[in-house]
């Protein structure tokens, strides 16, 4: 097949989708993967896969500049001819589908990889927003083939009738490579508590600072770290002029973007997520639980999809930041504790969130799409 997978970020694809788009180009499927312009478009090209730099204003809401993006997809796949397109983001899914639904093409796949900002935002504007991206969902995705990350997000759409039922699945996540992220001990010294993200207010950033704060203000040896940049185009992103604010009083360390996450888990004793943003699967999670660390991270839908409460981590309330400090504390105090829920993090990264797997999963849904027609 020639398979199309766009996407609203290069490094979305880079980070993501790669090890996909590899499977199917060494199967023989002809792959073309389309994102706006970045640095990791050329690194996928090096990879020999073939790259197209496509305009996509994420933050703009601009009716006009929406029908233009569409008109340009219509051109873009009129020229490609795909067998099958798959569309990740919001953005993508739905510029993609009403192309896509203008030229008669039938195999499409929407993956919907969490819900974002605009689903857990309670500000008026959300709720507008809101309503217009589920209404846009019911006019264009329910003829398209659907991937879920988590049983919330699946159960969501179809409560709300925006999917045809016969044609969704469930994927949790991108997978993790299980021989790139491995378990190393816990290096000696004081533990490091690390939260891996894009750095939001809606990914709990601020109630990690929060709890890093009152733990050392109790007398808590431990070092806390903030890995990631701030991401300009969202919202809720906390300014690099806060991120440093918080570097120089002291209660932090902010890392910024490292592209050799498994050096970073190696270097942590507990990874951190009190995200209160509709996640799909994070991929920060499962990383973390191949690499055998535990994890303390919000009870909201993907987060709780990698931790098992009391098994391979701790499920704290989202948005309170006590309730965090003292699952932080709890593990802090207890270095075998970690070393079990990091033993069985591995297990169940293994099992349930290899990389090897989600790759065969979607493929086998692939195929199944193509088959319908």
């Amino acid at each position: 097949m020639k398979i199309l997978l766009f996407a609203n970020t290069d490094w979305y694809l880079y980070n993501f989708r790669l090890a996909l788009a590899l499977a199917l180009h060494d199967r023989g499927d002809d792959v073309v993967l389309v994102s706006p312009d970045g640095p990791y478009g050329p690194r996928m090209q090096d990879l020999g896969i073939r790259w197209l730099k496509f305009p996509l204003a994420r933050r703009s809401l601009n009716p006009f500049e929406g029908i233009l993006t569409v008109l340009r997809l219509v051109k873009l796949y009129r020229q490609e001819k795909p067998d099958l397109v798959n569309q990740f983001t919001v953005k993508c899914v739905l510029f993609g589908s009403l192309a896509c639904c203008l030229l008669g093409i039938h195999n499409v796949v929407n993956s919907v990889t969490g819900l974002g900002y605009v689903f857990s935002g309670e500000e008026r504007a959300h709720w507008w927003l809101r309503g217009f991206i589920k209404l846009s969902y019911r006019l264009l995705i329910k003829n398209t083939w659907v991937i879920f990350q988590n049983p919330e997000d699946k159960s969501a759409f179809l409560e709300s009738r925006l999917v045809d039922p016969r044609k969704v699945t469930l994927i949790r996540g991108s997978g993790v490579d299980i021989q790139r992220f491995f378990p190393l001990p816990e290096p000696a010294g004081k533990p490091l508590v690390v939260l891996a993200a894009r750095l939001l207010w809606d990914k709990g950033v601020g109630e990690f600072v929060e709890a890093a704060r009152l733990l050392q203000t109790e007398g808590v040896g431990a070092r806390f770290a903030l890995v990631g940049d701030s991401d300009d185009d969202n919202p809720a992103s906390v300014s690099a002029s806060q991120l440093r604010a918080w570097e120089n009083e002291g209660v932090i360390e902010w890392w910024g973007w490292k592209e050799n996450m498994q050096d970073v888990y190696a270097q942590a004793a507990i990874v951190c997520l009190p995200s209160s943003y509709r996640e799909g699967v994070p991929k920060s999670l499962i990383e973390a639980a191949a690499c055998g660390r535990p994890i303390v991270t919000s009870d909201m839908p993907g987060c709780r999809e990698v931790v098992h409460h009391g098994e391979n981590g701790l499920l704290v309330p989202a948005r309170d930041a006590s309730a965090l400090a003292k699952a932080l504390l709890n593990l802090l105090q207890n270095p075998n504790l970690r070393r079990e829920m990091g033993g069985r993090g591995r297990i169940i990264a293994e099992k349930e969130f290899s990389e090897n797997l989600v790759i065969w999963e979607t493929i086998a849904f692939y195929q199944s799409c193509k088959n319908e027609h």
